[in-house]
């Protein structure tokens, strides 16, 4: 997705190349935002399993000849991420070569991948026949164990994948909860200990106790873990999620609403929208937890949605499997699976995970503007509009839906309709803050696509006052005036301090090339576009200029 360097680079010409939804995704609000450092993401992709179009984890004995055609299709196909598709290649070249190490490993996970929990479980127990070591396939045996409350055989199999940093830090948060289900806190607490050998771990720990203490009804362990995980991840969603939970089923409402006031003044997340709604009616909330499997489910989730880049995707949807594999929060791991997939760019399967957002759960609205933005990015433009304008039709004043319709507008190049869009968005606003520059930036790039400049400038000067340091901004307001020869001082100084503050942004700095070349300054043109053109040697754009 291509950042969008000046004005004449790209259609769409917002922060990226493709039409995003007003909020930021739902998947980014339901991060674990204090756990997602690079040493947990490192070591989960790189630790945890290879990816699943990557070569072989352990096993790596080749397919016979006769199977070879049906292996390298599937190959092909699992490096697209079809993995669908790729099982079924698979699975054929596995029949005409039964009990090859390396298929079963492969079509193992890809079967967890697609949801298909038995499948798994039968190739789990063949894969550890002759790879004893193969994490994954301990974790989704104890798990299975885990769902028939068989904790203790549960414990065998997820200690058998407590090795590394990463896998101590999987199985101890499970043991923990196997525990939990016999009704052992200290046992449970004993396994969370077990974490403190890294302190990248640490929040995940402090949580997680406080969890279990809830779940088994302790409620002053459960109070101070809690307090010191709010206090150390504040930011957290599901930290604020289940403190305000359990305040409130203590007779503490005002002080969980306090907690949900504060998230809600950075983030308008629905699910804590919801739950201060709930309280201030006086709805007595259920347990935040309701069962072992559902912490296990949790803890799941917390691993899944701390993996956020290319390299650990396909571990976080085999985590978010598995921990849809419980009756668990379906509403928030449907989301997480949608979004998985949309980075994934199966932008298919986000639809489907995304219907599976039940109608009455706070993140149908969100799940909605997704799928309209996965129908546009698979060209299904009219779909895509038709379902945007009909939520809008039932929430009229739904500002984020508002803008991801504006995006979509802008995205098929009807400027007219964005720009109108946009000013309706604009117009719902009522005191302005730093999260809406966006809105008057990109209604500023419709307008000015509509010879508007008048407004356009106002638009792009009033999201620089809400943000002053969008190198954005700055550079589509600075190269615009340069191009129309107005305010160049000031608009040379803005595209300077877009490269300042995107030194590495290929496109930015090609705008600074051409600013130079609109200003005669040959020379300096020259080193910028040449330094662009070494930063994105693949675009056309910057290697016409």
């Amino acid at each position: 997705m291509a950042t969008c360097g000046h004005p004449k680079n790209t259609s769409f010409c917002g922060e990226d190349s493709t039409p995003v939804t007003g909020r930021r995704r739902a998947a980014h609000s339901l991060k674990w935002m204090t756990m997602t450092g690079l040493f947990l993401r490192a070591a989960l992709s790189a630790l945890l399993i290879a990816p699943l179009g990557a070569g072989v984890a352990l096993a790596t004995e080749m397919p016979e000849a006769s199977s070879s055609g049906s292996y390298l299709a599937g190959r092909s196909a699992a490096k697209l991420r079809d993995n669908d598709l790729a099982s079924d290649y698979l699975s054929n070249a596995l029949k005409l070569d039964q009990g090859n190490p390396l298929l079963t490993e492969k079509i193992f996970l890809l079967d967890l991948s697609e949801g298909d929990m038995e499948g798994a479980e039968k190739l789990a127990a063949e894969v550890l026949a002759f790879n004893s070591q193969q994490r994954m396939a301990r974790i989704v045996l104890g798990l299975k164990e885990f769902r028939a409350r068989r904790y203790a055989e549960a414990r065998k199999n997820l200690s058998e994948a407590a090795y590394t940093p990463v896998g101590e830090l999987t199985s101890y948060l499970l043991i923990a909860w196997a525990h939990a289900g016999e009704g052992e806190l200290n046992a449970a607490l004993k396994a969370l200990d077990r974490l403190d050998s890294n302190e990248s771990f640490a929040n995940f720990k402090t949580f997680h106790s406080a969890l279990i203490a809830d779940y088994l009804g302790n409620a002053i362990r459960a109070e101070a873990s809690y307090r010191k995980a709010y206090e150390e991840a504040g930011t957290s969603l599901r930290v604020v999620q289940a403190y305000g939970n359990f305040l409130e089923r203590n007779g503490r409402a005002a002080e969980a609403q306090k907690v949900y006031r504060a998230f809600l003044d950075n983030d308008e997340n629905p699910l804590v929208l919801a739950a201060l709604d709930a309280s201030l009616k006086g709805v007595k909330p259920q347990p935040f937890i309701t069962s072992p499997g559902r912490g296990a489910s949790e803890a799941l989730f917390s691993l899944a949605s701390s993996m956020t880049d290319e390299q650990s995707i396909d571990v976080a949807l085999l985590y978010t499997r598995l921990a849809l594999s419980f009756d668990a929060d379906k509403p928030v791991l449907a989301t997480l699976l949608g979004d998985i997939y949309e980075d994934m760019k199966r932008y298919d399967k986000a639809i489907a995970a995304y219907e599976q957002v039940p109608a009455d759960s706070p993140l149908r609205t969100n799940a909605e503007m997704e799928t309209a933005v996965s129908l546009q990015r698979l060209e299904r433009k009219d779909e895509a509009l038709t379902k945007l304008k009909d939520l809008i039709a039932r929430q009229p004043t739904n500002y984020d839906a508002i803008v991801t319709l504006g995006n979509i507008y802008r995205n098929n190049e009807d400027y007219a309709n964005a720009a109108k869009v946009y000013d309706d968005a604009i117009a719902l606003i009522k005191e302005p803050v730093q999260g809406h520059w966006r809105v008057y930036y990109y209604d500023g790039i419709a307008h000015e696509r509509l010879k508007q400049w008048d407004v356009a400038e106002k638009r792009f000067r009033r999201a620089l006052e809400l943000a002053p340091e969008e190198a954005s901004v700055l550079n589509y307001l600075g190269y615009s005036m340069i191009e129309k020869k107005i305010n160049l001082a000031e608009a040379m100084e803005m595209v300077k301090k877009a490269v300042e503050l995107k030194p590495n942004d290929g496109y930015i700095i090609d705008s600074l090339g051409w600013a130079y070349y609109q200003l005669g300054d040959y020379e300096q043109a020259v080193t910028n576009i040449e330094r662009a053109g070494e930063l994105l040697p693949a675009d056309p754009t910057i290697a016409e200029h």
